[in-house]
């Protein structure tokens, strides 16, 4: 099937910009990459040209480039700012397949034959792409999706369109290497086995690549060929929910502002409910007439009725902080689930309610952080791992608590942790001060320990556990040794040995 694949590169870079109300494009974009697991998964072309490459460590990234800002990868982010693309482009050539964010296709005949021709076709869906700022976006035509998605990325020239014609994928697949199959296990695989183009691995015979590599191989295989047989399945468009008030002239009192929101409210409430669904995050936008902005994402244990969007609206509005009257208010989803799941509270008004309820309030009183919840972050030191997120918002992503953190403590871990950490002393039998040379090893092991005016015997101790952080940042390098201590009275300390003195961190109760 011929298809049309439209390619915007680095796309969770352009994602990002957006979302913070960068206008930037690629080619001008600061050095910026997005990282996953503490790997580099995209970055500007600005950072590239520093030596910042996909697939880099991190720390290694930010060797070669100093000034390189990280930004943590959020998938919701790539696909809410990919949305308004996939829209403009449903309006030139409906019948959208989204491949990934930053990436689309589209069956060809009909594009072509209305736009007169292929590139003609492609052509124009680049200048809807360039109208909403992405002019750096390729196109590529062929014969299935994996061929076109090639094409795509090496289009060049002025238009930046490549057409490969009907029935030449497999020549213009032979030199690829086999990396762009996307499967890096068996990219390594064919690599040491001497095979490093996608003709060498398509000359193998199925019969061998299927006992081998099973009906996966087999499929990778005929893609390698150029013969892909995946369909251009067009994405049902997304409901529209977001709504948006506007306010002439600008209005100056919260009261003002969520009596007016009110029908706004009502309204996206019925959209969510003519979908089907339930909104259980919700994102306000709160605009004032000289451009400054509050946004807020807020929570719900079970999903949002239209008078608590308002009384949110209110709350986020007092505690705003705006310069000037409240010009606009959008009101989005930020997540949303089946309906059918959280039925029994779509207008709930349980013990759960109630306590939000009470807690939002006391909260509009105190300020945004003057309600909070603990919660468990990530971190290689105690205190970093101690999250006290205020009410309502967004706690830690289990993905920042499920990253390597090399240097981090290993459970189990000690029950107190300290806010600051404790200053102690830990001497040796003869009384002097026990030390750590650069290499980690002790001049005397430690016998007594004081703290807050206690002396105690230590009877068991362990350690050190070095722990480097950004050895390449000379102003905010950090090195300490971390020791597990057991005194006479049984009670287990977890120390830090940092800038020649000992501290306290935790103790194990």
């Amino acid at each position: 099937m011929r298809s049309i694949v439209l390619e915007v590169p680095d796309w969770p870079v352009m994602a990002y910009l957006r979302s913070i109300g960068d206008g930037a494009s690629g080619a001008a974009a600061p050095p910026i990459a997005i990282v996953h697991g503490n790997t580099v998964m995209a970055c500007s072309p600005a950072a590239r040209a520093e030596g910042v490459q996909v697939g880099r460590r991190r720390r290694d990234a930010q060797a070669r480039c100093p000034e390189l800002r990280i930004v943590p990868e959020d998938l919701a982010r790539d696909h809410r700012e990919y949305l308004p693309v996939i829209r403009a482009v449903e309006e030139r050539a409906p019948g959208v397949h989204v491949v990934r964010p930053g990436l689309c296709a589209l069956r060809a005949r009909g594009p072509a034959r209305y736009y007169g021709g292929e590139r003609e076709a492609v052509r124009v869906l680049r200048e809807v792409h360039a109208g909403l700022g992405f002019a750096e976006v390729r196109g590529g035509v062929a014969d299935g999706l994996f061929t076109a998605e090639q094409a795509a990325r090496r289009a060049g020239g002025d238009d930046r369109v490549r057409v490969i014609p009907p029935g030449a994928s497999a020549p213009f697949l032979a030199p690829l290497s086999v990396t762009e199959l996307d499967d890096p296990d068996l990219a390594d695989l064919l690599i040491r086995l001497g095979v490093r183009t996608l003709a060498a691995f398509a000359a193998f015979d199925e019969t061998q690549v299927q006992a081998r590599l099973g009906e996966r191989g087999v499929r990778l295989r005929a893609l390698a060929g150029g013969a892909d047989s995946s369909p251009v399945t067009p994405s049902p468009p997304p409901p529209e929910l977001e709504r948006a008030i506007a306010f002439e002239p600008p209005l100056d009192s919260a009261d003002q502002v969520a009596f007016a929101v009110r029908t706004t409210a009502e309204a996206y409430i019925a959209a969510v409910d003519v979908a089907g669904l339930v909104c259980t995050e919700v994102r306000i936008e709160l605009t004032d007439e000289e451009g400054g902005r509050s946004e807020r994402v807020w929570q719900h244990p079970a999903c949002f009725s239209a008078a608590e969007i308002v009384d949110r609206v209110r709350w986020q509005l007092e505690g705003a902080g705006l310069s000037a009257r409240v010009a606009r208010v959008q009101i989005a989803p930020e997540a949303v689930d089946a309906a059918n799941r959280h039925q029994p509270g779509l207008f709930g008004r349980g013990s759960d309610e109630r306590l939000h309820h009470a807690l939002s309030r006391v909260q509009a009183l105190l300020g945004h952080t003057g309600v909070v919840t603990p919660a468990i972050g990530g971190g290689r030191w105690l205190a970093e791992r101690q999250v006290l997120v205020p009410w309502g918002d967004r706690g830690p992503s289990p993905e920042v608590r499920s990253r390597p953190w090399p240097g981090s403590l290993p459970r189990p871990r000690p029950t107190t942790v300290f806010p600051r950490p404790v200053p102690v002393e830990v001497r040796a039998a003869d009384g002097g001060p026990v030390e750590v040379d650069d290499r980690g090893i002790l001049n005397s092991a430690p016998d007594v320990l004081l703290t807050d005016g206690t002396t105690n015997t230590v009877v068991a101790w362990t350690g050190p556990w070095p722990i480097k952080e950004r050895e390449w940042d000379a102003t905010r390098r950090r090195r300490a040794e971390r020791f597990q201590v057991l005194d006479d009275e049984q009670n287990a300390w977890l120390l830090v040995r940092e800038d020649g003195r000992w501290w306290a961190e935790g103790r194990y109760d």
